[in-house]
């Protein structure tokens, strides 16, 4: 069973998660369960605690996720060259890491614990500081070496030079030129040169233009400046390599302290998303007990909306190790179950909890059947699965494991289910285990009145509005109030009459007291069934179904063709297709446009279907005496 996805702690899990920055953090997040050391889940929650007035004091500290420093260390522990991104990366991450630690050292002004994590990180300050001015804007910085330096202004100024001589070649020829600005092509400065022009200019043709009308020629002058350029440029790429294989080699032998200031990011990560979730459900935190006792006061359901959710009061132990919920259906009894166990899950987990104040008890297990467990995969009925679980439940549970269980042996026929629930409780009561029930049934309230151990609790209802009240009561039973609700709700006096003495006796109808006057039930207009009209003979009409003209699909090919002559007495019509028309069941056509959407009224249809020879005797025969026959067609009959 999966009591986290039954009781929602699932999503609680989410909530958190997206609370966390770091990956390392959300999958601890997605992994966490509930703590049975008493020393470590009481540090874990003072860790919270901590985290919280932390971040109430000090505001969310300065996080990011690690994942792409982790790629970039382990390249440079391979002793590979990073690029000038990846240094910025780790530039980027070290700065992260001086503000965290700074923003830890705040914390120590208030004498919080977690602020004395600072101690165990270094934030580097030397490596920073030295990509920081080697490194800027994704490159190379031209300061990062003098001989850097040099060499950038030195390529700086051949580039100037050999731009004036192109400029000056184009200045004083412009005649022969296409147009009066310099090009690059390949890298080479060029001159759009007529081509008629070319043997003017001294220099070698480089490109042409798309109409062959203009050639780039790199004068000869210029052509000099080019190889000094190229020497120059491969100066500056080896001492740009040389610098970050420096800053590589400086990463990679740091790259172990890296690795311990991650892991603590994370951790910290970890624990700081623990008091983010606590500020955003308005948590406390619990006091944690080993004396299975329970108390909540003035507890919410962690995924309901403070504004609309009803504070639950709930108090088990001293002897009371279960207790028995009833009340009327939609009165809350699930969601007052799924309440008390999602705290218990939180606390026991390290979490604050949505409530007041809270006393928890540490709990070996925590088990719940809750819900329609019907399975069809399985072949199991909703009654088969809850057997089932209950069976996996009773086989798990000790008296350190804590029970919700709703609807206790329903599902099935009332008089067997109810033996059921009863021998449920009891084994759960021989377990020792703290657990909750739901019921309708009465003999089970009976049940808990009269052992040792169990008590009743019930979910009030406001009877004037019709509407759960969200409290829970221990120490009474409840009462399902169907009967008043159907009343109130509009069910006629006399099934109300038959209800109660189905349920009760005829006795009992005496002696309840009717909401008010007996009503008849008004039916309302309903749609009648359209079936369709059959012959004598037994056989269904389809005459009319289609007409002369109407465009239809012929299945399985999907051919279109028009109807030339409808459905005769035996189910089949007339198809013209391209070439030659088919005689065609019914049932292989489906309607797709109708003949009133395609042709004029009175449309002459023998200028579709009537070949242009059997068209000109017919015209011959309403204007005079003919000898011509109309051939009748020969078409291929559909098998």
């Amino acid at each position: 069973m999966n009591v986290e996805k039954q009781v929602e702690f699932d999503k609680i899990k989410e909530l958190w998660m997206g609370l966390a920055v770091t990956q390392q953090a959300k999958e601890k997040i997605k992994e966490v369960s509930i703590c049975l050391s008493e020393r470590e889940l009481r540090k874990q929650l003072k860790d919270t605690t901590d985290s919280r007035n932390m971040l109430e004091k000090l505001g969310t500290p300065p996080l990011q996720n690690m994942e792409e420093i982790k790629d970039i260390l382990s390249v440079a522990k391979k002793g590979d060259c990073l690029s000038p991104y990846q240094l910025e990366r780790v530039e980027n991450t070290l700065v992260v890491l001086k503000r965290f630690k700074d923003y830890l050292e705040r914390g120590k002004r208030y004498e919080n614990a977690l602020s004395y994590y600072e101690e165990n990180i270094n934030a580097m300050a030397e490596l920073r500081e030295e990509i920081a001015r080697q490194i800027r804007n994704g490159q190379v910085d031209d300061y990062a070496s003098k001989e850097l330096r040099l060499l950038r202004e030195q390529i700086r100024e051949c580039e100037e030079r050999m731009k004036q001589k192109a400029e000056q070649i184009l200045r004083s020829h412009k005649e022969y030129m296409s147009d009066q600005y310099c090009t690059f092509r390949n890298g080479r400065i060029c001159l759009p040169v007529k081509k008629e022009y070319k043997f003017k200019i001294g220099g070698s043709v480089l490109d042409k233009s798309s109409t062959g009308n203009t050639l780039f020629i790199e004068p000869v002058g210029a052509a000099k400046y080019y190889e000094e350029l190229q020497m120059l440029k491969i100066g500056e790429e080896n001492e740009v390599y040389r610098i970050l294989y420096t800053l590589s080699a400086m990463v990679g032998d740091a790259a172990l302290l890296m690795d311990e200031n991650i892991a603590m990011i994370e951790r910290l990560d970890f624990i700081f998303s623990k008091g983010k979730l606590s500020l955003d459900m308005d948590a406390t935190q619990p006091s944690i007990n080993t004396e299975r006792t329970i108390i909540l006061k003035d507890a919410r359901h962690p995924l309901m909306d403070k504004k609309i959710n009803v504070p639950l009061q709930f108090q088990i132990g001293d002897k009371i190790q279960g207790v028995v919920i009833t009340g009327p259906n939609t009165g809350g009894k699930t969601v007052a179950i799924k309440t008390v166990m999602l705290n218990c899950m939180m606390a026991q987990c390290g979490l604050h909890v949505p409530c007041g104040e809270a006393n928890i008890c540490m709990n070996r297990s925590y088990l719940c059947d809750i819900g329609d467990g019907q399975n069809l995969a399985e072949n199991l009925s909703t009654f088969s699965a809850h057997i089932k679980n209950v069976l996996e439940i009773l086989s798990e549970v000790t008296q350190d494991s804590f029970v919700i269980m709703d609807e206790l042996g329903s599902g099935t026929d009332p008089a067997e289910g109810m033996g059921i629930a009863v021998s449920i409780l009891e084994q759960l009561r021989k377990s020792g285990a703290i657990f909750l029930v739901t019921t309708h049934y009465p003999q089970v309230k009976d049940y808990a009145a009269q052992t040792e151990n169990i008590i009743n609790a019930k979910m009030t209802f406001d009877k004037e509005t019709l509407r759960p009240t969200y409290q829970m009561v221990i120490g009474q039973a409840g009462e399902s109030c169907a009967f008043y609700i159907a009343d109130r709700m509009g069910m006629p006096n006399e099934m109300l009459k038959v209800a109660i003495a189905a349920a009760y006796g005829k006795e009992a109808v005496g002696l309840y007291e009717f909401q008010k006057k007996d009503i008849v039930l008004q039916k309302g207009n309903t749609r009648k069934i359209s079936k369709i009209k059959k012959t004598k003979d037994g056989k269904t009409q389809l005459k009319g179904k289609y007409k002369r003209g109407d465009s239809v699909m012929i299945y399985p090919d999907k051919k279109i063709g028009i109807v030339c002559e409808p459905i005769n007495e035996k189910g089949v019509l007339r198809v013209q297709l391209p070439n030659k028309k088919i005689w065609i069941n019914h049932k292989r056509v489906k309607l797709h446009v109708a003949a009133e959407q395609l042709y004029p009224e009175d449309y002459d249809f023998s200028i579709i279907f009537d070949t242009a020879e059997n068209r000109k005797i017919r015209h011959d025969m309403e204007r005079k005496y003919t000898e011509e026959i109309i051939k009748k067609d020969v078409s291929d009959y559909d098998k």
